[in-house]
C-alpha cells in the first residue's frame, strides 16, 4: 500500500466559490458525487484514554486511526478504514463490512471479527483488545470532489461538518448530529509522487497555507 502526500487548507466561503469554478475547468468530477457532492457519515474509534485524539492534538508523526464510513445514507456499502500518517505522508487500507457485522460492533459482539478472514477487521479486533478502543463519536460531512489522473490527484472540499458528539447510533438514519463548533470549510489535497503545476497553481489561495485539521478532533470539542 503506497503512501500518499496531503494538503489541508482551512478556507472561506468565498475561497470555495473560487475553487469550484477553477477546478470545474481542469478536473473530473468523482464519479460518487450526486450534483457534485456526497455526504460521509463516520464513526470513529478511540479508547478511554483519547489515544487517537491526544495524538492528534500532541503532533504525534507516526499515527493512526480506525473508522467506519458510508456514504449518502446507503448502508448496503460500508467500509472499515485504517487511516495511517507519517509526517505528511498518508496512507489509507479498506475492507467492506456487512450492515449485518457492523451492527454486531455497535451491540459489542466481537468475537466473529476473529475468524473472519480480513487483515484488517482482526487487526481492528486485536488492537480493541489491547488498547480498548470501541466505538467512539459520528462525524458527519459534506464533500465535494474532483479527480486529476496525471499524479493520480483528488481534490475535496468539505464543510457543514456535525458531530453526534456521544452518540454511536450509526446506522440509524434520523441519529442527530449537530455542528461541530465553528468549523471551518476544508481542501485537501491528495497525489502520488507528483503535483502537477495546473493542479498546484489552482489551489493556491492568497493568506492561505498548509495546516493541520482533524474532523474527528473536531467533533470532539463537545467531549
Amino acid at each position: 500500500m503506497q503512501f500518499r502526500h496531503e494538503w489541508k487548507h482551512e478556507i472561506s466561503y468565498l475561497d470555495l466559490l473560487v475553487l469550484r469554478q477553477r477546478l470545474s475547468h481542469i478536473a473530473g468530477r468523482d464519479i460518487h458525487a450526486v450534483n457534485g457532492r456526497y455526504s460521509i457519515r463516520s464513526l470513529y474509534f478511540d479508547n478511554a484514554c483519547d489515544k487517537a485524539l491526544r495524538e492528534k492534538i500532541d503532533g504525534v508523526n507516526e499515527r493512526e486511526k480506525f473508522r467506519i464510513r458510508y456514504y449518502n445514507g446507503d448502508c448496503s456499502y460500508i467500509d472499515l478504514e485504517k487511516k495511517s500518517k507519517i509526517n505528511s505522508l498518508c496512507q489509507k487500507e479498506s475492507t467492506a463490512l456487512t450492515e449485518e457485522k457492523t451492527r454486531a460492533i455497535l451491540h459489542g459482539e466481537y468475537s466473529w471479527m476473529i475468524s473472519s478472514g480480513q487483515p484488517l477487521i482482526q487487526e481492528l479486533y486485536s488492537k480493541m483488545n489491547s488498547q480498548g478502543l470501541r466505538p467512539k463519536t459520528i462525524v458527519d460531512y459534506t464533500r465535494e470532489p474532483y479527480v486529476y489522473g496525471p499524479g493520480n490527484v483528488r481534490i475535496t472540499l468539505d464543510y457543514d461538518i456535525r458531530t453526534g458528539i456521544s452518540s454511536t447510533d450509526f446506522l440509524n438514519p434520523g441519529c442527530v448530529t449537530v455542528p461541530a463548533g465553528n468549523s471551518p470549510i476544508i481542501l485537501e489535497v491528495k497525489w502520488d509522487e507528483f503535483l502537477p503545476d495546473i493542479i498546484r497553481s489552482a489551489v493556491q489561495l492568497e493568506g492561505r497555507h498548509a495546516a493541520a485539521f482533524s474532523k474527528y478532533a473536531a467533533c470532539r470539542i463537545y467531549g
